[in-house]
């Protein structure tokens, strides 16, 4: 009896150490940094909605490395130096599909851009307090015409954080009603918390048909002093 818990206890520790050693191996300390870009300017994105995706051949495990964007088109990630690919992901942004792969060498801190094809941006926006209401104008551009203009919307939030899906009051056109050869303006009411606080953050999305995410503009901070 005493031969075999002897037996037990040092399986237990032959366990213990393999399971340390496996444990000590060091967490990656090199971040890859980036924007996704139009034209060298960040593209504006639903906060945690769209994402990329880095692969690394060469290891056992042949898994995805998902890396969410930013609302500001600002995406990170913490790796292990290496070559990787980066994909764009088909039907996830507010861009048409690219299926080329971008090689990136991670060696340290690295930074890449990564350009994408907007069906169309928004130009020229401005808003200003009228009444109970916020008014925004702006221009529509068609960047990549493979796709028609479904609508343009106005989002007003309590915190910078403000898309389709984090917003206390919101105003839409249809495509119908618009014009992208001249000004577009939409209104939307001031929500009442909104009011208390002081202030209103206000931001515009476009709209793609048949594409679910939308392009934005930055946030913008507006008083309502």
């Amino acid at each position: 009896m005493k031969i075999k818990a002897f037996f037990y206890i040092t399986s237990a520790a032959i366990i213990m150490l393999t399971a340390c050693k496996k444990d000590n191996y060091a967490p990656p300390s090199s971040l890859l940094t980036g924007k996704v870009v139009y034209q060298g300017q960040p593209v504006g994105v639903r906060s945690n909605g769209v994402q990329l995706e880095l692969w690394q051949r060469g290891y056992q495990l042949f898994t995805k490395i998902p890396v969410y964007i930013d609302q500001d088109g600002s995406f990170s990630a913490s790796l292990f130096d290496g070559k990787y690919k980066l994909v764009r992901l088909k039907g996830n942004g507010p861009w048409a599909d690219n299926t080329d792969s971008i090689d990136v060498t991670v060696s340290g801190n690295t930074v890449i851009d990564v350009p994408v094809d907007p069906y169309f941006i928004i130009k020229n926006e401005a808003f200003q307090k009228n009444g109970s209401n916020i008014d925004a104008t702006f221009t529509v551009q068609a960047v990549n015409t493979s796709k028609s203009l479904e609508a343009v919307r106005l989002y007003l939030g309590l915190t910078t954080i403000t898309d389709q899906s984090n917003n206390a009051a919101n105003a839409s056109k249809a495509a119908a009603a618009i014009d992208i050869t001249q000004p577009v303006t939409l209104s939307a009411a001031i929500p009442a918390a909104a009011t208390t606080k002081g202030y209103v953050f206000v931001r515009l999305g476009v709209k793609t048909a048949g594409v679910q995410e939308l392009y934005y503009t930055a946030p913008q901070k507006v008083s309502l002093k």
